[in-house]
């Protein structure tokens, strides 16, 4: 990857899903070796950017990784002595806020690479998610993706299933309904995920139902893959119009039940407190 500045590299993270930490001098005394206001942004396994280089950086990387390592949203306001604490000549002080972004916490599976998928990861591309397209058509992966999605060839898609990460979303919509019924049954098997979806009909559904239930799976656990998906309200059998139908009630159950809270707290008092004595470390986490 070409390097990036501390801008692009926001951007970069955001798009990945990565956890990122941005480290900003936010006041200086003295002798410095950046001025207030510059930034760099501090990942699991790059830097961008720099905020002065030397010891200084050195140590702000470190506190930035032990945040990253926890992948929660919070803010540190750290005020360094150059020549105390980081061992530098210019002797100068600096105030640093470390504001860290937890990973993307919504991960959501596509089983199957067919229209309605290309129109869905559409959408999906503006929404604060990952996403994994798994099918076992190769000449379906040709097709450029948003930088939120990515392609994943499996022979046998219910390989895929079986190894969800936990909490994982699974959207079912193969071109083959015995796939189809080979995938909810995997699903049914390592009920790990938070939520299930699968295309179709009415008809397709009750008969989905049926055979699930006289493979021996429980009512109770049958119920929890929802299909039709889709809200009933949103019309339409194109492709886009499916795909907005099924995104519109994904993102109405996730803000609903599963979304963490994103907003960073802040306290001003706390900041003009730190600036004010240049002492103390403050953590502000959620």
């Amino acid at each position: 990857m070409a390097l990036l500045n501390w801008s692009a590299a926001i951007q970069h993270c955001q798009q990945s899903g990565s956890a990122y930490v941005i480290a900003t001098i936010i006041n200086t005394q003295g002798s410095t070796p950046r001025d207030g206001g510059s930034k760099m942004v501090i990942a699991a396994d790059a830097t961008y950017d720099t905020i002065g280089g030397g010891q200084l950086e050195f140590l702000l990387v470190q506190q930035a990784r032990e945040l990253l390592a926890q992948n929660k949203n919070c803010q540190v306001l750290k005020a360094i002595p150059l020549a105390a604490e980081a061992a530098q000549c210019c002797g100068g002080n600096v105030t640093v806020m470390l504001e860290c972004f937890a990973a993307c916490a919504w991960q959501i599976a596509l089983f199957g690479a067919g229209h309605v998928c290309q129109s869905l990861v559409t959408i999906l591309a503006g929404l604060p998610c990952q996403v994994r397209v798994i099918d076992n058509r190769p000449e379906l992966m040709a097709a450029p993706l948003p930088a939120n999605c990515r392609y994943e060839f499996y022979a046998d898609p219910t390989e895929a299933a079986v190894c969800l990460p936990d909490n994982c979303w699974a959207i079912i919509f193969t071109h083959d309904h015995t796939l189809d019924f080979a995938l909810c049954k995997t699903l049914l098997s390592d009920q790990r995920w938070a939520y299930a979806g699968m295309i179709g009909s009415q008809t397709k559904a009750l008969r989905f139902r049926k055979r699930l239930s006289d493979s021996g799976f429980a009512d109770t656990a049958i119920e929890k893959i929802h299909s039709p998906i889709g809200l009933p309200e949103v019309k339409g059998k194109l492709p886009m119009e499916v795909a907005v139908s099924i995104a519109a009630q994904l993102q109405s159950l996730y803000y609903q039940t599963a979304a963490p809270q994103t907003g960073i707290s802040s306290s001003w008092r706390d900041i003009k407190t730190i600036l004010q004595q240049q002492k103390t470390t403050t953590i502000l986490c959620e």
